[in-house]
């Protein structure tokens, strides 16, 4: 099982750089760019709400679950 992150795309359907976003956000853009590329084992549930906030779209949009794992 896989949890894939869709903020690349989100950011490119808003028409919005990650550093836009994370200015917005209040977050660094390491963060943010590590968060893109998958480098992240969590995420607090606070910072999603606030990615969602600015980028006007629900979790769902952002992280996407595939029952494939990466390692299978």
């Amino acid at each position: 099982m896989a949890i894939i992150i869709r903020l690349d795309r989100v950011l490119a359907d808003r028409k919005m750089s990650l550093k836009e976003l994370s200015e917005k956000v209040g977050i660094t853009n390491v963060n943010l760019s590590n968060l893109k590329t998958g480098k992240v084992r969590a995420i607090k549930l606070e910072t999603l709400n606030s990615i969602c906030n600015v980028l006007k779209c629900t979790p769902g949009d952002i992280l996407e679950y595939s029952d494939v794992s990466i390692n299978d």
